[in-house]
């Protein structure tokens, strides 16, 4: 099994940079399962609903979460209910 893990995605930089490549690379190198740390990808600070679901529309299988898991106080709203939104 191959698997990818993608540190910090930071901002939308962070989020058209996967957009733009994650398919590619999954196929050239065969990945079968990815991770991607989403702790910073809404502006820089925790994680929104729609960020989110653009992470998993790119190809994340699991999305992480680290220190600034509660910084957007909106993940309250449906980090419960997402069991591939992954928390420490």
């Amino acid at each position: 099994m191959r698997i990818l893990m993608v540190g910090d995605i930071y901002g939308r930089p962070g989020r058209d940079m996967l957009r733009e490549t994650l398919a590619g690379i999954r196929r050239q190198y065969a990945i079968d399962f990815t991770i991607v740390n989403g702790e910073n990808a809404a502006a820089g600070f925790g994680l929104t609903r729609s960020v989110y679901d653009e992470i998993r529309t790119a190809g994340a299988d699991v999305v992480t979460l680290g220190n600034h898991t509660w910084d957007k106080r909106e993940i309250l709203e449906f980090i419960d209910a997402e069991p591939e939104l992954l928390r420490p």
